[in-house]
């Protein structure tokens, strides 16, 4: 089997890519969150925020690509150690789809154009927002983003607990060891 595959030991270089480089890109997205709270209207704030949606666009995509990879390497997988941290992944995959797709649906909702990379995606409307578009996005994205967070911090978290505490060092499967 090659190294681009999973296998019951660790995960392959297409898994272990896909979750470092979503993991950049989430912490990216907190620190234009934090920059944007703490610093509203700021140089930085107006450079960094700049990149939130298309960089949340792209998390959406991959989480996506995520999913149809993990679902074809199902198999071939480490299995997970608790029934706990079958539901703390599938809260995170929940959550990494969700944020993006109210923030989707807001941006189309409120009539305005959206752009990412250069490419026209949603081209906006002056016909009025539609407000059931809107007021649950508004509601759920941001509270949902910091929920994300207290997530990923406890995901990290019982990763190191899992390589320092004994039982089986999760780490290692995703560092490719």
């Amino acid at each position: 089997m090659s190294n681009l595959h999973d296998s019951a030991d660790r995960y392959g270089l297409v898994t272990r890519l896909l979750h470092w480089n979503m993991a950049i890109l989430l912490g990216w997205q907190f620190v234009t969150v934090i920059a944007h709270t703490a610093m509203e209207d700021s140089g930085l704030d107006k450079l960094l925020w700049s990149t939130h949606k298309p960089t949340g666009l792209l998390l959406m995509i991959l989480v996506l690509i995520r999913l149809v990879w993990a679902v074809a390497s199902h198999s071939r997988r480490p299995a997970a150690i608790s029934l706990m941290a079958k539901l703390g992944h599938a809260s995170l995959y929940v959550l990494m789809f969700v944020i993006p797709f109210v923030a989707l649906l807001r941006q189309y909702g409120s009539g305005r154009e959206f752009v990412a990379f250069g490419m026209t995606l949603m081209p906006g409307f002056s016909d009025g927002k539609i407000r059931w578009m809107i007021e649950p996005a508004n509601l759920l994205h941001g509270n949902l983003g910091w929920l994300l967070l207290v997530l990923v911090i406890g995901h990290v978290v019982m990763a190191f607990v899992h390589r320092r505490l004994g039982g089986e060092d999760v780490l290692a499967r995703m560092i490719g060891r």
